[in-house]
């Protein structure tokens, strides 16, 4: 991998992992719903206005079905879920839980693309879950219904990510990444805009809560979203994949530099045993084949 690709690998584990913060700021003050809807409306303006700025074509006549589908899925529901969590858990709870989506994607992969669940596979998911319940039970935060819920709601939305995996390859073959990228925003916000009225706002929206969310949309997904894409076209989604790795390391370090989470061997530990079920699943041993001269 190339210095410049390393960079960008670290950048992107570092912006998205600060995400997690982001919404531990924002929920509070504006509830899950508004804050999901903040980080996908503007990140979709953006990324639509990019759009017509490249003279890049969106077919929303075409593609208005799938994107409401993606939208929903891969950024309505997770954002959601994720903001719900961060009424709850540190940011660092979340971003660890959020690791296991490659776990959760194999596991789809396995149930509708007939992909092959090997013994390295299951081994890594039941590292996972064990990680993930090593880090509920005896992490640094009161084991409580609602530390439970909260970790539910982040479990759910990296289902929903392994999904998205699925429908993307099933349907959306024919739909560029920047396309799908700017669509689900775009989407996810049109689908979120009905329930906003049932959601008021918690509390007073200051210049940081201002500052805050637009630093979650546009830096954690508009930016986010550029960066992931050049990413994976300048070395293969495989290698792209362990951004992965990262995020859970930034988000703790962040939580802790800046809202004074606590690290504890605990969560270290449940956060080891998470990257290492991430590492097994995503990285499988290639076969090297023996030929034999006749």
């Amino acid at each position: 991998m190339r210095s410049s690709d390393l960079l960008r690998l670290i950048a992107l584990a570092a912006i998205w992992g600060a995400s997690f913060l982001f919404m531990r700021v924002i929920a509070p003050v504006l509830g899950a719903l508004w804050t999901a809807e903040v980080r996908v409306g503007l990140a979709g303006i953006v990324l639509l206005a990019m759009m017509l700025f490249t003279q890049r074509a969106m077919n929303f006549r075409q593609n208005w079905k799938s994107f409401l589908i993606l939208g929903t899925v891969n950024s309505a529901l997770p954002f959601a879920l994720y903001s719900y969590a961060a009424l709850s858990i540190p940011a660092g709870y979340s971003a660890i839980v959020n690791a296991t989506s490659p776990l959760w994607g194999a596991l789809m992969g396995a149930l509708f693309l007939g992909e092959q669940l090997t013994l390295r596979k299951m081994a890594g998911m039941a590292v996972g879950v064990a990680g993930v319940a090593f880090l509920v039970r005896l992490g640094p935060v009161e084991f409580s219904s609602k530390l439970v819920l909260a970790v539910f709601a982040c479990v759910g939305a990296t289902v929903c990510y392994a999904i998205v995996g699925v429908y993307t390859k099933k349907k959306l073959s024919a739909i560029t990444p920047m396309q799908m990228a700017t669509g689900s925003q775009v989407g996810a916000g049109v689908v979120l805009l009905p329930f906003l009225p049932l959601v008021p706002v918690q509390g007073e929206i200051t210049t940081t809560i201002a500052i805050v969310s637009v630093a979650l949309a546009l830096l954690c997904s508009a930016v986010a979203y550029l960066i992931y894409f050049r990413l994976m076209a300048n070395v293969g989604p495989t290698k792209a994949l362990t951004v992965t790795f990262l995020i859970p390391l930034f988000a703790l370090l962040w939580g802790y530099l800046f809202l004074h989470e606590t690290i504890t061997l605990n969560t270290a530990i449940g956060c080891a045993f998470v990257v290492l079920a991430t590492w097994l699943v995503v990285f499988q041993p290639v076969k090297k084949s023996v030929e034999l001269a006749a």
